[in-house]
């Protein structure tokens, strides 16, 4: 028995991949002194965030756990941290190299996650990691450097992209179903939208 191209095609639809694609509106860029211009994550208020700000936009559903994750890095590179905001699923080990002729340290007091990776050189082995297998915002900081900060964003999703400074994103690669679409701005400010996919899905959606 011959199956109709129609429902063929409909079947394909029903598993392809779906897209989103949208705008953030962000804040304004913060001026810093001459002399803080190496700050790319500013703290005013107790609101942790970046500059030029930008956000990290995800996908929030129930998804198969990944049985293995890539490996990132932040380097610790002209005393600050490389890049300064990272976006990464649970379960991921991060690596610290050091690529500056001194001393540095990585340490966090985030209730997610509490480490002490101690004070290390270029030349030291093992580079220094840590994994992540909690969700919520991890902030960096150096015992030595005071000014360096960074900021590791843990998801429990696998879909997610980080905006460029412009606001413009775009997440593809995603199944259909009901879910979630956030995004985080700042420690203070995520905000989300309810969206459906369906096979092949291309929706635009902006915030807020």
């Amino acid at each position: 028995m011959k199956i109709p191209a129609i429902l063929i095609l409909t079947a394909v639809l029903a598993h392809a991949d779906s897209v989103i694609e949208g705008h953030v509106t962000l804040p304004a860029a913060k001026s810093t002194p001459v002399m803080a211009k190496r700050y790319e994550i500013v703290t005013k208020g107790g609101v942790l965030s970046t500059n030029p700000p930008v956000a990290v936009v995800y996908l929030e559903g129930n998804f198969p756990k990944s049985a293995a994750l890539p490996k990132h890095q932040i380097i610790q590179k002209d005393y600050v941290f490389q890049p300064s905001l990272l976006a990464v699923q649970t379960g991921t080990t991060v690596e610290f190299p050091n690529q500056d002729d001194t001393y540095h340290n990585v340490f966090s007091f985030s209730p997610a996650k509490r480490f002490d990776l101690g004070r290390h050189r270029p030349e030291d082995k093992p580079v220094p990691s840590q994994l992540f297998d909690k969700a919520g915002l991890i902030t960096l900081r150096c015992d030595i450097h005071e000014h360096m900060r960074g900021i590791i964003l843990v998801l429990d999703t696998p879909h997610y992209v980080i905006s460029g400074t412009d606001g413009n994103f775009k997440l593809s690669g995603l199944p259909p179903g009901d879910y979630k679409l956030k995004t985080w701005i700042d420690s203070r400010t995520t905000l989300e939208k309810p969206v459906t996919l369906t096979g092949g899905a291309a929706l635009k959606v902006n915030f807020p």
